[in-house]
């Protein structure tokens, strides 16, 4: 019962009236104590000069405290400022009661009033010394009392080097963490079995699942720097059967004004399972091709076309104008660029199939640069609407093309993927057309045309990563197409970094492709999502397979048939060499595809769409007996 009432008094704040009582107290004891150390532990000092004096101090002290504030910090969070703002008050005491004493003095103004200098100092050590202890005192009584009763989670630091001691420093300094640390791993044999910080270091083979239970362990924090992903998915495997959390303590680069704050230990993200390093790409360039230009971003309000935007803006171009027919997301972006003060920008809903209101639109604002961004994206969506996606992704394109080079725009930069690349379904297929199509325009005018070409992107509308999360979330099952899929993903940041740097780079006709590194299985990927979620597979969630949707492929591929590389100066960019077309009549074959489309014939555009590019080969789509009236044509033709 009283352990209960203790705990509920420490636990609350203590007025700052009682904090300011406790302090006077111990002042006026001080000064007794003063007295008695002056004379040796003797009581045979004059003791009426002892309590004409005390109220003198008490009142001295009193305003001390006032003037300097030492009374108001929160006790249980006592530093360095409140050991300051204790000695200054303390030294104001001592200043004040020795001209006082010196005035008394000098002019007899109250002869039985008299301090001296030696207790004066005593008294203004002892002060010092033990006001500051008795708030260390409350401090670590609060500790003792409350945290041990609020502990939430025991966490084990992967990691006994700098980074671990500075996360071990961050979640003892923060009292609401409600952690307990448990210990370091590290895999030093020079560090395990010692201790550092009084917490024992143990080897990473020693962490079992027995371990794990005995110390009641919760989470275990990464504390590396450095660290390669390829060693955090390894430890993600390693803990994943330990019923653990596992988070992770971000880059030194990427900590709030150079000191890691506790809110940047998160959970390990997806990202962080690439199975490579993030690619930081060169920016000096950036800044000379955008400056005091005029921007035009279509599909701004897209994850891909939003995050352009806001690289964008980061520099000094004239204008920036966003261009999207999803009214929800532009308005969304729009208050972003609002919030963030930035008044040169522009949004605008319209669609880039409308070729006439798009003309009028670059007749208004005569954009220096184009980034095409807009497209339909969705494989097994774009195979039930062929028609939707030749109208958006080629005719479309076809529209914002031509109007950069009436418009005379420096550059066009367009945003391809990987599906474009030996097509099996329509919407890859659409956007293979599309490059082509800018490619054939190239020299046309004074506009230089750019490809980029990449495979998925981390967190995008639609993609793999939310929706996993949201199954999660559910509570399962995780839902793959096929257990042997794999796909190369990049993070959002990457991908628009490769456009802008592409755009800058390029000298026109080229299609840039990027190192993306391994590809990632995708049933692999939903394992290490339930892991990382602090699940069990599959007793927790499940994972089920469902079965190729319509035009969907197992693997992709950056190059097509044909096709090989050139470097350029970054070597995680290449340029991918085409086949040689003859551009007039592709051109004029794909201005037929554009007309013919509006006639509603699925099977005449899908015809067409395979003439133009050969190698579109569906699969697990109904429109693979397509494939076997183009193969009866060509025989015939023979």
């Amino acid at each position: 019962m009283i352990n209960k009432i203790t705990k509920t008094v420490v636990k609350n704040n203590a007025p700052r009236w009682l904090v300011l009582a406790i302090d006077m107290y111990i002042v006026a004891n001080t000064f007794i104590l003063g007295y008695i150390i002056r004379f040796n532990f003797q009581l045979d000092f004059n003791k009426s000069n002892l309590l004409i004096a005390l109220p003198v101090v008490i009142l001295i002290a009193f305003i001390s405290f006032l003037l300097v504030g030492s009374y108001k910090g929160i006790v249980r969070y006592t530093g360095i400022r409140d050991a300051i703002n204790v000695s200054v008050a303390n030294g104001l005491i001592l200043g004040l009661l020795m001209g006082l004493v010196f005035l008394n003095h000098s002019f007899h103004i109250y002869p039985d009033f008299t301090i001296p200098l030696s207790i004066l100092v005593i008294h203004f050590l002892l002060n010092i010394l033990i006001l500051i202890f008795s708030r260390l005192l409350f401090k670590a009584l609060y500790r003792l009392l409350i945290e041990d009763s609020k502990i939430e989670k025991r966490v084990l630091i992967y990691g006994a080097g700098e980074a671990g001691l500075l996360t071990y420093g961050v979640l003892k300094e923060d009292t609401e963490s409600k952690t307990h640390i448990v210990g370091f791993i590290d895999d030093n044999k020079k560090k395990t079995g010692r201790k550092i910080n009084r917490l024992p270091v143990y080897s990473s083979t020693s962490i079992d699942k027995e371990f794990i239970i005995s110390k009641r362990v919760d989470e275990i924090i990464i504390a590396i720097q450095k660290i390669k992903p390829i060693q955090i998915l390894e430890l993600v495997d390693k803990f994943a059967d330990l019923s653990v959390e596992v988070k992770i303590v971000p880059p030194t680069k990427d900590w709030i004004g150079n000191e890691l704050k506790l809110n940047q230990i998160k959970s390990v993200n997806v990202k962080d399972l690439l199975g490579r390093t993030p690619i930081q790409l060169e920016n000096n360039i950036l800044k000379q091709e955008l400056n005091n230009k005029v921007i035009l971003i279509t599909g701004a309000a897209g994850s891909i076309g939003s995050e352009i935007a806001r690289q964008v803006a980061g520099f000094n171009c004239k204008h920036l104008l966003l261009i999207d027919q999803a009214e929800s997301e532009l308005y969304n972006l729009q208050q972003y660029f609002y919030l963030n003060n930035t008044d040169n920008c522009t949004s605008v809903v319209t669609d880039v199939r409308n070729y006439k209101r798009m003309d009028f639109i670059f007749e208004q604002y005569q954009p220096d640069i184009v980034f095409h961004a807009a497209a339909y994206k969705h494989v097994p969506f774009m195979e039930e609407n062929p028609y939707e996606a030749v109208r958006v992704n080629i005719s479309g394109t076809k529209n914002i093309a031509e109007l950069a080079m009436k418009y005379h725009a420096e550059k066009f930069v367009m945003v391809s993927t990987d599906k474009a690349v030996n097509p099996t379904n329509v919407m890859g297929a659409t956007k293979r057309i599309a490059e082509m199509q800018i490619s054939c325009l190239h020299k046309k005018g004074k506009t230089k045309f750019i490809t980029t070409r990449f495979g998925n992107v981390l967190g995008s509308n639609g993609s793999v990563i939310p929706l996993f999360k949201q199954q999660i979330k559910n509570g399962g099952p995780l839902t793959v197409t096929h257990k042997d899929i794999t796909r190369y993903f990049m993070t959002i940041p990457e991908a628009c970094q490769l456009v802008l740097e592409a755009g800058a780079m390029g000298k026109g006709g080229e299609i840039f492709v990027f190192d993306m590194g391994k590809s990632v299985k995708i049933y692999d990927l939903a394992l290490n999502m339930i892991r990382l979620s602090g699940l069990n597979f599959p007793t927790d969630i499940d994972i089920k397979i469902t079965g190729l949707r319509p035009g969907e492929k197992i693997y992709e591929e950056l190059l097509g048939d044909g096709e090989n590389t050139q470097k350029t100066y970054h070597d995680k960019i290449m340029i991918a060499k085409v086949k040689p077309v003859n551009k007039e009549e592709l051109l004029k074959e794909i201005t037929e595809l554009c007309e013919g489309n509006e006639d509603f014939n699925e099977e005449k555009t899908i015809l067409k769409m395979k003439k133009i590019v050969p190698e579109f080969i569906s699969n697990n789509s109904k429109y693979e007996t397509f494939d076997v009236k183009i193969g009866e044509e060509i025989s015939n033709e023979g």
